[in-house]
């Protein structure tokens, strides 16, 4: 029985050291936050601002000049930033644990056509990697499937959470399809030419992609006794209640893509990746679609682009009235989210106007997923999700965080990071 006991503690133990933070409970005391800079996420900035919120939700937006009464604990964040909580497009998060283990590894199923998989389901909402988001500002994403022509359905959830149920903010938002490349190249580490060539598989493959959506919207339109699953999943594309995500690269593939989508009377589209866009500006904006573009911290696809080019073309998308988000899609995406912020501060380096770079991981990544009513700006009524940064969050030397909340909850921002981080600063500064 000793025995028994021993082997039961020490489980215990070890599951206390591994296991992630508890999640805060609901929001019971109002929180007033006065004297920081507030960036509200839609451009504007308050300096010297007061924030109010209670029930999870912001109740107060406005100067701390003004002569209102303060709610609940006040906290005092003079020369400190606030913003709303960063989104994350286009992530896998919460899927793979471990890249080397096939056991935690949900990114993607088996098949080719896969509209009926949902991410959701195998989200894990205890994933070290979600909780390692949090201390930069990630306090929500959208988690993408990967694999086949068609991945499956993403959803919306946000940083602390038991499960899934409880992480879910918005609930199969959107179909995400793989668009097939007009060129290919030769694999060089086989010896084969190097060099971009015509891809003479292109047509068939957009065939087999029109097709099945084809046969898709017919299923939809028409009562069967026969259930097909894969079909049943694309309703929404065709009812208009859900966006079709097309991760594409490449002027002509683009423009395929949107041309044969309006052609099947799939109006809510989102590009994913978008190389090339910036030459297709006028097409994306008079069928209102955003573009989601990949991590800036890359080389350039193409040797005629120029070296700059993923640094600058969110400027160009941007002046010319697309609306842009930034997502993770690339070697190492989920370790890599957590550079979001930084992302966001580089394609201000070069160009986008620094609230506006805000923007784009904030106000204008709600408004891609379609979440804009209640969250991703520092607005009345919205959900208080929102972190005080000491300084600029964007740049990586100063985004220390101190506080952080999610629906007014107050989050923990340890993690098993910052918990090695003081076991050897601690060690350093003993020796």
């Amino acid at each position: 029985m000793k025995n028994i006991l021993k082997i039961v503690l020490f489980f215990a133990f070890v599951g206390n050291i591994v296991a992630q933070q508890t999640p805060a409970s609901k929001q019971t005391t109002a929180f007033s936050i006065e004297g920081a800079t507030a960036h509200l996420g839609n451009g504007q900035v308050i300096e010297n601002s007061l924030i109010m919120f209670a029930d999870g939700k912001i109740t107060f937006v406005g100067s701390a000049m003004m002569k209102i009464a303060r709610m609940g604990t006040i906290i005092n964040a003079t020369g400190k930033h606030i913003y709303p909580g960063f989104i994350a497009l286009d992530a896998t998060l919460g899927l793979v644990e471990i890249d080397a283990v096939k056991a935690s590894d949900d990114e993607s199923e088996i098949g080719i056509m896969n509209p009926h998989v949902r991410s959701l389901i195998a989200y894990n909402a205890e994933s070290k990697l979600v909780e390692s988001m949090r201390p930069n500002g990630i306090l929500m994403a959208q988690i993408v499937p990967k694999g086949g022509t068609i991945s499956g359905t993403s959803s919306i959830v946000q940083m602390d959470a038991w499960n899934w149920e409880d992480a879910t903010i918005k609930t199969d938002d959107a179909i995400h399809l793989n668009w097939p490349g007009s060129f290919t190249s030769g694999r060089w580490w086989l010896g084969e030419d190097p060099a971009l060539k015509p891809n003479p598989e292109y047509p068939k493959n957009i065939d087999k992609i029109n097709s099945f959506l084809t046969d898709a919207k017919h299923y939809n339109s028409v009562k069967s006794d026969i259930k097909h699953l894969p079909f049943t999943a694309t309703k929404g594309l065709f009812d208009g209640s859900q966006k079709l995500y097309i991760h594409v690269n490449g002027q002509k593939e683009i423009t395929d893509a949107i041309n044969i989508s309006k052609e099947l009377g799939i109006k809510n589209l989102v590009i994913v990746r978008g190389e090339g866009a910036e030459k297709v500006t006028d097409l994306l904006i008079s069928n209102n679609i955003p573009v989601i573009l990949s991590r800036p911290h890359r080389n350039p696809n193409s040797e005629d682009d120029a070296y700059d080019d993923t640094y600058t073309i969110a400027k160009n998308l941007i002046e010319k009235g697309v609306l842009v988000g930034i997502g993770m899609e690339g070697q190492m995406d989920r370790m890599n989210t957590r550079n979001l912020p930084f992302y966001a501060g580089t394609f201000a380096a070069f160009g986008v106007e620094k609230e506006k770079a805000v923007q784009m991981i904030t106000g204008d990544a709600a408004k891609i997923l379609g979440i804009d009513a209640f969250a991703g700006t520092l607005e009345v009524g919205k959900d208080a999700t929102l972190f005080i940064s000491d300084e600029d969050a964007l740049d990586m030397r100063t985004n220390q965080i101190s506080d952080a909340y999610i629906q007014g909850r107050k989050i923990s921002l340890e993690t098993h990071q910052t918990k090695l981080w003081k076991r050897y600063s601690n060690k350093f500064k003993a020796e």
